[in-house]
């Protein structure tokens, strides 16, 4: 019935994500060019709020559990399993008072309204995949951005989506990269759950009726650990919540 139902209701979400997408793109751009970074971050906060909860629209329901008490003086490199991009509207809204910055593919800096202007003047790192000297010297800019401002960014460890919900091992050179440049930021893994089943046929019907949930759980102890025990550590905790959400 999932399906059936996102026959029905898939037009709906697409054209109000999309709206939502296009109205803020001239926000955006006013907020930035006349009133700076705080007044386009606002403006972003304020999309990716409409973005996340448009996925009632899907009959989704939406969860984000925190009760980590972050600090907010400190930066910090969120590491999530990755599922859909779906994953990410609900993570720059539910932890937006953290100004969480993103590592993206250099090409969605082109094309996309609301999006791509986010990604060149939001404050993130846009890489080139085929060229590791460029991305490495991006990942180097957003560390001293986070150490300047303390900021957060948020690493997709598994380096691409489970489009499965099967989660892949994590890799280690984007956390061990900024980790040089921001050595005491706080680690804190990200669980996501049921996103990849809202795209599980596809694009298009998009799932009826998913339980997406995004939880924080607590920061890792990194004291005398290398970059690949800390990326271990990570993803056993995440992979340990999703595996204790299957036994239930």
């Amino acid at each position: 019935m999932n399906k059936f139902f996102g026959y029905i209701f898939s037009p709906f979400f697409y054209i109000f994500f999309g709206l939502s997408l296009v109205i803020f793109h001239p926000i955006q751009w006013i907020c930035y060019r006349f009133f700076g970074y705080k007044a386009h971050k606002a403006s972003v906060d304020a999309l990716n709020f409409f973005l996340t909860y448009s996925a009632l629209l899907m009959g989704s329901s939406i969860t984000f559990l925190n009760e980590q008490n972050l600090p907010l003086d400190r930066p910090i490199i969120f590491v999530s399993n990755h599922q859909s991009m779906y994953d990410i509207p609900g993570l720059i809204w539910f932890l937006r008072k953290f100004h969480v910055k993103f590592i993206s593919k250099i090409e969605l800096t082109k094309g996309i309204p609301s999006i791509s202007y986010n990604l060149k003047y939001g404050g993130g790192a846009n890489i080139n995949r085929k060229d590791s000297k460029q991305a490495v010297s991006e990942l180097i800019k957003l560390g001293r951005r986070m150490k300047e401002n303390n900021w957060s960014a948020m690493i997709f460890a598994e380096g691409t989506r489970a489009k499965d919900g099967q989660m892949k091992p994590f890799q280690v050179g984007g956390i061990a990269t900024l980790l040089k440049v921001v050595p005491d930021a706080l680690i804190v893994p990200v669980a996501i759950e049921n996103s990849w089943k809202l795209v599980q046929y596809g694009m298009f019907p998009l799932s009826f009726g998913e339980k997406l949930k995004w939880t924080v759980l607590p920061p890792l102890n990194i004291a005398d650990k290398n970059p690949e025990q800390i990326v271990l550590e990570a993803e056993n905790a995440i992979r340990t919540k999703l595996n204790q959400i299957k036994a239930v």
